[in-house]
């Protein structure tokens, strides 16, 4: 394992570092993300993840650069599933487009926190316990299954509970404020629209990281290559967010092949001691899963959705 405590901090400080200029600098007034910004982006983070990757190949080998190139592909694709989350926040509250950023940024900065507390604890208990990884395993399993007889969410979130308990506790505007999270009004401190969001996506957030790091220590034992390679692909995820949020809903299949990738990465774990797979087996099917996810959502018409839901098809005839 990678225990090395100034590399750690170094990559730490990066991180920091690389935040403060997003948010002081590129991002410093609020506007609308455009999709050449959003472009641009992307292909920032992604570029940064892979020069990491090559530098894990250089100084640590080969076998360790593959594990977090499988680790950050499978966090990068579980976090597609974030942004149709978001995309339902979003809508739900009205955030204004400027204004989304913000919300993603600090909701960042949260999740970041959450799942290194969140690799930490894992960490430790398959270290102590052997018998984790076969819990992980079938909850992986048992997720995937799931989520594929899932049914898309409802844009409804008036009944949520985490909703609901959060404008018992705190009192709420209905109305923006700029781009505060709170305001005082009659001498109460008020929270806006603007934080409900926040703390939605928080909530999601760690519901998803609940999925996805099992599935990564799945890949690798190694705690640095879990938490960089979940560090790179959340930092990636606002400007996926933008580029992607208009178009995610054409993906039909991602969130089976998703599932199936969940599935086949709690069967990895399960037989670890029994049959263990490749690494570069396990990047060849997710990479294989999700191509097929991507490829069956765009050349499948739209009206055979439908029958694959196990609903009735178009023009068949009605009671």
């Amino acid at each position: 394992m990678t225990t090395n405590l100034w590399l750690w901090v170094a990559f730490n400080l990066v991180v920091a570092g690389m935040l403060a200029l997003d948010l002081g600098v590129f991002h410093r007034r609020s506007h609308t993300v455009g999709v050449r910004e959003a472009l641009t982006w992307t292909a920032v983070w992604i570029g940064l993840a892979m020069a990491f990757n090559l530098g894990i190949y250089l100084t640590l080998g080969a076998t360790p650069a593959l594990e977090f190139l499988t680790g950050y592909l499978i966090e990068k694709s579980l976090s597609l599933d974030n942004i149709f989350v978001f995309v339902l926040i979003f809508g739900f509250f009205q955030v204004p487009a400027r204004y989304q950023h913000r919300v993603l940024f600090w909701g960042v900065l949260g999740a970041l926190a959450m799942r290194a507390g969140l690799i930490a604890a894992g960490a430790a208990l398959l270290a102590r316990f052997h018998w984790v990884i076969y819990a992980f395993g079938l909850f992986l399993v048992v997720t995937g299954v799931r989520m594929a007889l899932q049914r898309h969410a409802s844009g409804d979130l008036s009944e949520n509970r985490a909703l609901r308990l959060v404008r018992r506790l705190i009192p709420v505007t209905d109305t923006y404020h700029g781009e505060r999270f709170t305001v005082r009004e009659a001498g109460r401190r008020l929270a806006t629209p603007l934080l409900l969001a926040l703390v939605l996506l928080e909530l999601s957030d760690l519901v998803f990281a609940v999925d996805s790091i099992p599935a990564i220590f799945a890949v690798t034992r190694d705690p640095f290559l879990v938490y960089t390679s979940n560090v790179f692909a959340i930092l990636g995820l606002r400007s996926l967010y933008f580029l992607l949020a208009g178009v995610v809903g054409k993906f039909r299949y991602l969130k089976l092949g998703l599932s199936v990738v969940l599935s086949f990465v709690g069967v990895k774990m399960l037989l670890a001691e029994v049959r263990p797979v490749p690494i570069a087996v396990s990047l060849a099917v997710i990479l294989g899963v999700l191509a097929l996810s991507v490829i069956l959502s765009l050349a499948v018409p739209e009206k055979r959705q439908a029958w694959a839901d196990g609903l009735p098809a178009q023009g068949a005839s009605s009671r």
